[in-house]
């Protein structure tokens, strides 16, 4: 089994983006350029994550890795979902179109895709909003994948370790998208830690290498998280932006345009909170959406579907992180090779300035 540090020449990963952002073109992009590129299999079938698998495959050769979504338990109860669901009839109304089937599965055909990935086996396998049994993670172990699970808390970050995962994902409140809480609890809505505080809690309580995600947009930043116990860095809205990106045009523009001036953590997209910029739909709907995914995720998909065609910012889900406004639109090989430069500079000033006051 590689160590982490082994998979990848440089300390930088594309952060798995469901939802057609994380497409084949991006990931091999950045492993070309030496940083380890993600599929996100999340709300594709089993088949649509293997078909990207062989076409990444086709583009590069070297590590890469495949992001999966834990099954979720039942939190909410059906009536609360049937009282969004009457509150978004104006939307459907707006945009034409009908409310998506809230009953649409809620394990995002996670032993389908598991058995994908144990017969034809890829270099690195993470997991999202929730942990692995040692079973599983055991049987990715046997035919040579990397695991990693993802963690906002230092609690969450031992039962990572417990079972049996070779790294984990230290996500600090700043992440764009979804935060991998284990368990998805309303009472600790908006009670999230920020990334160099997580980090230094994750640290002190296991041993497993740490990557660090959440807010993430120049090398500075990463190399802080490297002198801070991180063995890599995780970024996601960096990536958003680049050429590569399969996020749509509207998207990738709101990232910088001004008339988007902050993100929040909302469940109005999906019942669970994510992090993204503050627009209509989120400012009109987030005070009132239930905890309840993917329930809420599938009632509003045709919705935003249906803005993002029409090119309508305010009724899309604007997944960002923090530090958007740091966003570059550039190819993504020659972002990895900016931050890779600017990681190395922000060390030699570290360097420098420690060695200030001895003579030389």
């Amino acid at each position: 089994m590689s160590s982490l540090t082994d998979l990848f020449p440089h300390p930088i990963v594309q952060a798995p983006m469901a939802g057609g952002v994380s497409v084949p073109p991006l990931a091999a992009a950045v492993c070309e350029a030496g940083g380890l590129g993600f599929l996100a299999a999340g709300y594709k079938t089993a088949d649509g994550m293997y078909q990207e698998i062989k076409q990444l495959r086709s583009l590069t050769n070297r590590s890469f890795g495949v992001n999966v979504f834990m099954p979720q338990p039942q939190y909410a109860e059906s009536g609360a979902v049937d009282v969004y669901a009457h509150q978004l009839a104006g939307e459907a109304t707006w945009y034409e179109t009908e409310l998506g089937d809230p009953d649409s599965g809620r394990d995002d055909g996670y032993e389908a895709k598991l058995a994908v990935l144990r017969d034809d086996p890829v270099p690195v396998v993470s997991f999202h909003f929730g942990v692995p049994s040692r079973d599983v993670v055991d049987s990715l172990h046997r035919v040579g994948t990397f695991v990693m699970v993802t963690a906002t808390t230092a609690d969450e970050a031992v039962a990572v370790q417990h079972s049996g995962a070779d790294a984990v994902i230290a996500q600090g409140v700043e992440a764009g998208g979804h935060q991998g809480t284990h368990r998805d609890v309303p009472e600790n809505d908006g009670s999230g830690i920020g990334l160099l505080a997580l980090l230094a809690q994750v640290r002190e309580a296991v041993s497993i290498p740490v990557v660090a995600a959440g807010g993430l947009m120049r090398g500075s930043q990463i190399a802080a998280a490297l002198a801070a116990g991180a063995s890599a860095a995780q970024l996601g809205t960096a990536f958003l932006a680049t050429e590569e990106s399969g996020a749509h045009a509207v998207h990738k523009d709101a990232l910088t345009n001004p008339l988007f001036v902050r993100t929040e953590l909302t469940r109005a997209f999906s019942g669970r909170p994510a992090r993204g910029l503050v627009n209509r739909f989120l400012r009109e709907h987030g005070p009132y959406a239930p905890a309840a995914y993917p329930e809420i995720h599938h009632l509003t998909a045709p919705l935003r579907k249906a803005a993002a065609k029409a090119g309508d910012a305010q009724g899309m889900a604007l997944w960002a992180g923090q530090g958007h406004r740091l966003a570059r639109a550039l190819p993504a090989g020659r972002l990895v090779e900016l931050l890779v430069g600017e990681v190395r500079a922000a060390r030699t000033a570290l360097s420098a300035g420690s060695h200030g006051g001895e003579v030389r």
